[in-house]
């Protein structure tokens, strides 16, 4: 009989007697879209492998606006920074953007078997330093380019890692997910339809044409594919 495929990059990774062993004590669970997985501040109460779906670290300010810095899905574990460092508490809250699937354990039990397992530790930190580098990819895009680049680069970037042609967003989470006004994003959506780029029925954006959509996306959407693939080579 075949091994098991949990569909999560690192997971996969690890030597199967740890995995064996991590694995057996994780929960499957279905998450809807818009499930807050941890919040600013607080120490998570689960660790979370995404098998399906994509969600997103969002920082917040003062004034209420927020800006999307990061994006995980398949690749690791939620979260990695904070099982990295020496501080439990983080800036950012993570909220999934789709319906998503995930095994998940208590975060406590998660930190003992990090400080335990050495091969484990190897790629929580091999993920913690990629994912370093899309979180510097972002910032960068969020304060350098326009919205409708950044939104063509997010539609495309949902796509890889969710492998589907449409995803279900109001305006009003695109806006938090940009760090734009509602009005700003209704433009940009409205000027990639024009284009007959996406299409839009009821908060649902479907990709009619993802070549020429890359036309309309910022050159960081290149990169962070590149970041993407190959995650722990």
């Amino acid at each position: 009989m075949g091994q098991k495929r949990f569909e999560n990059l690192l997971l996969e990774t690890l030597p199967q007697p740890e995995r064996n062993d991590l694995t057996s004590r994780m929960e499957e669970v279905v998450i809807p879209a818009g499930t807050v997985l941890y919040e600013a501040e607080q120490i998570p109460r689960h660790a979370w492998f995404i098998t399906a779906g994509v969600a997103s670290k969002i920082i917040s300010m003062s004034d209420g606006r927020s800006a999307e810095v990061a994006v995980s899905s398949r690749e690791g574990v939620i979260p990695s920074f904070q099982l990295a460092g020496g501080s439990q508490h983080g800036l950012l809250r993570c909220v999934t953007q789709t319906e998503t699937r995930a095994l998940r354990m208590p975060y406590a039990e998660m930190l003992k078997e990090f400080r335990r397992s050495e091969p484990l530790r190897q790629l929580v930190l091999r993920c913690v330093q990629r994912r370093s580098m899309i979180l510097a990819q972002m910032g960068a895009c969020n304060r350098l380019h326009n919205t409708e680049e950044r939104l063509a680069r997010w539609l495309l970037t949902a796509h890889d890692l969710t492998g589907a042609a449409s995803v279900g967003l109001s305006h009003g989470f695109l806006a938090d997910i940009l760090g734009a006004r509602r009005t700003t994003v209704t433009l940009a959506v409205g000027a990639l339809r024009r284009r007959r780029l996406i299409s839009c029925r009821r908060s649902q954006i479907q990709i009619l044409d993802p070549e020429k959509l890359q036309g309309a996306a910022c050159e960081c959407y290149g990169t962070l594919r590149g970041l993407f693939q190959n995650f722990y080579g």
